[in-house]
């Protein structure tokens, strides 16, 4: 059976849902793309609160739909609607939008062990998107967003974590402050740095926690940050010959996800 059409409220949500201060106003963000809106349904990390769908690709004909049709209200939209609405230059025919899960505490993440990610001021939302969905796939404790870093459901963000958005616990506020009151609990602090006396993330003794600052693609951490203790880590020793200035921010923090992991107690 076809779903009903889109009403001309849910059309007004979804424009106005491309806008971060209507999505932390409502609480609501998108999703967008058949095998993204498919994860997060089967990841269950957050709520979806409905589903759309392009009338000229007719995705809901799909069995596969059939049971979160079910459960959530579907509705269908024409194709000039779904492009307006899209945030991308080729729709997927397949739009959610689903619940912001509610932030972590400090107290909670004071308490736990692993490694937690500190972003400051990073922008690049395919940069942010691609180091969720890696801190998924290591089962980082918690994501830490700083002043100036793009909104975690920002569409662009939300599209780059392949369905991973909610998986891990995240915090907005003051990054300085924040890490602060995690030291207290014994949390190291380590920053990506590729500049002269950073330690080489291979000489890391084994931790059961530690911090991670990624710093902002083009001018690193802010002055800020500066009155924070921290350590100063490289990924690799200095190369010869090396006709780049520094990695891409999500492939460095991909790298230290990794190392570190590897020598969490």
């Amino acid at each position: 059976m076809k779903p009903t059409s889109v009403s001309n409220r849910q059309s007004t949500l979804l424009r106005k849902l491309n806008k971060k201060k209507y999505r932390h106003k409502e609480k609501l963000f998108l999703i967008e793309g058949d095998r993204a809106v498919q994860q997060v349904i089967t990841n269950s990390a957050i709520s979806v609160r409905a589903l759309f769908f392009d009338e000229n690709q007719q995705y809901w004909r799909d069995e596969r739909w059939a049971e979160a049709a079910q459960q959530v209200d579907v509705s269908v939209m024409d194709e000039a609607l779904f492009a307006e609405v899209s945030d991308t230059d080729n729709p997927q025919g397949v739009l959610a939008i689903c619940e912001m899960p509610q932030e972590t505490t400090i107290t909670d993440l004071q308490s736990q062990k692993g490694i937690i990610l500190a972003l400051d001021a990073l922008q690049d939302p395919g940069n942010l998107g691609t180091i969720i969905r890696t801190a998924s796939w290591f089962g980082a404790t918690g994501i830490l967003s700083g002043k100036g870093t793009v909104d975690l459901f920002n569409p662009k963000v939300v599209r780059a974590t392949a369905g991973a958005t909610g998986s891990v616990p995240h915090l907005n506020g003051n990054l300085s402050a924040l890490l602060k009151e995690l030291q207290k609990e014994g949390w190291p602090v380590f920053m990506l740095d590729t500049g002269e006396g950073a330690e080489s993330l291979s000489d890391i003794a084994s931790v059961d926690k530690a911090i991670i600052v990624v710093g902002n693609e083009a001018h690193g951490i802010q002055a800020d940050l500066q009155a924070v203790p921290l350590r100063r880590i490289r990924i690799a020793p200095p190369q010869k010959n090396v006709q780049v200035e520094s990695l891409n921010a999500a492939i460095a923090t991909s790298i230290a996800l990794y190392e570190l992991t590897a020598t969490l107690k």
